[in-house]
């Protein structure tokens, strides 16, 4: 028979599967990417850290644009970067033991204090016509000692605003702040000089109220700190300030894994951010455009960022993050090759964003790493020292480059740091050094 199946034993049909609530797994997926926020004093803090960073991304966009007008020289970019990052490479480590020893909030205070006062004096410099290229130098110098000490005490403050768990999704929100002010702070650089191209002020007018802005900015900052809830208990030990600093560096060396992020951590920044480096030659000599031009390449670039920072903090604490590292940073090296060969406007506003993009999943990654291993007790050193390298990769790299840049074409140097970014993560992917399994 063609069916067996008496018509009074016909089974009752099978009602389909309920779809997902899709409003459900939204804000799911919101609240996983935003757990963080969820945490009073972090949300202070990150508030305060983003309209500060806009500031400093105004004024550093302000700052490159007015030395390329006064040297017309990439040496002097690379110079100025470098004197900025220079005093982290020297004070960073004592400042990583005053995070350990010191209440971090009063510390981060006294930075803030120093940078807002470096801002102002270099909008008066400006605003007076007086302004010369080694007190931009000597002023850069000035915020990165700032920098040196206050670093450290921030990087150590953010475990104690989260729970552990929400570690990895606090450290790439603080990426995101600090990338949002990428995109924003080069904005209003470019709308403060339309203005004042319309209201009838020069350039230089212009960009003094860009540094007038910055130092209103730490305002904000120094209100958050103020306003925090924790409570910095120091370390009671006796011991020198010189054996601590011993102890936090026997304390990396023991961890092999240690060493081999913070040495990843210091080739990619010593590698890869002659692009943003050169920005303001490229604008002027590759795509003949002007301080708009410039403006919008950075904006590509802080955009990027923003993406990539969002992708680290949606995933949080995720398996074989130190793979995830290396296969991005090769990734990164291409994208900065294939930038060194594009004259188009177009294409290489979709290479800057996508080059933002895998930097800001290296940085991430690398970090929550480092903040996860490092203990309680020994993280203001372990910062540190992973800031002297990450930081410290920054100046030596742009005086480098700028240098190189002397002699050959900028694009040619960035082509170069490109490829060697790509043979190191090589390295590491073969040799590992505790990385790839971290």
């Amino acid at each position: 028979m063609a069916d067996s199946v008496s018509a009074d034993v016909v089974p009752a049909p099978v009602p389909p599967p309920r779809p997902a609530d899709s409003t459900i797994l939204g804000s799911r997926a919101l609240g996983r990417m935003f757990a963080a926020f969820t945490y009073r004093d972090f949300r202070v803090q990150w508030m305060g850290a983003c309209t500060s960073s806009i500031g400093t991304w105004t004024q550093s966009t302000a700052q490159n644009w007015m030395i390329k007008d006064l040297t017309n020289s990439p040496f002097y970019l690379g110079l100025d970067a470098f004197l900025q990052q220079l005093p982290i490479m020297l004070f960073t480590l004592i400042g990583g033991v005053l995070a350990d020893r010191r209440d971090r909030r009063r510390t981060l205070l006294t930075s803030q204090y120093i940078q807002m006062s470096t801002a102002m004096a270099l909008a008066l410099l400006v605003f007076l016509d007086v302004v010369q290229v080694w007190q931009v130098l000597a002023l850069s110098f000035c915020t990165g000692v700032a920098q040196a000490f206050g670093g450290p005490a921030y990087q150590s403050l953010i475990p104690s605003l989260v729970d552990k768990k929400d570690l990895p999704n606090a450290i790439a929100l603080n990426s995101i702040q600090f990338n949002i002010a990428r995109v924003i702070g080069p904005t209003v650089f470019a709308v403060t000089i339309t203005l004042g191209a319309l209201w009838g002020f020069g350039d230089p007018q212009s960009m003094a109220l860009c540094f007038v802005l910055n130092a209103l900015s730490f305002l904000v900052v120094i209100y958050a700190l103020i306003s925090l809830r924790v409570k910095h208990i120091p370390s009671t030990a006796s011991t020198r300030m010189l054996d601590e600093l011993k102890s936090g560096i026997a304390y990396v060396r023991g961890h092999g894994n240690l060493v081999g992020l913070i040495v990843l951590a210091a080739t990619t920044t010593f590698l890869g951010f002659s692009v943003l480096t050169f920005l303001p030659i490229l604008a002027d000599r590759v795509f003949y455009g002007s301080a708009s031009t410039y403006s919008l390449l950075m904006i590509c670039s802080g955009a990027g960022s923003v993406c990539g920072a969002l992708v680290v903090a949606w995933l949080g604490k995720f398996p074989r993050m130190g793979l995830t590292s290396l296969v991005t940073q090769a990734l990164y090296g291409i994208l900065i090759i294939a930038f060194a060969l594009s004259s188009w406007m177009w294409l290489s506003c979709v290479l800057l964003f996508l080059i933002g993009a895998s930097l800001m999943v290296v940085f991430s990654s690398v970090t929550s790493l480092i903040q996860l291993i490092a203990p309680n007790e020994m993280r203001g050193r372990v910062m540190s020292i992973y800031m002297v390298a990450f930081r410290g990769g920054m100046p030596l790299g742009s005086l480098a480059s700028g240098y190189l840049a002397t002699f050959i074409s900028p694009s040619l140097v960035i082509g170069i740091n490109g490829t060697l970014l790509v043979l190191v993560a090589a390295y590491f992917l073969v040799r590992s050094h505790g990385v790839r399994e971290a």
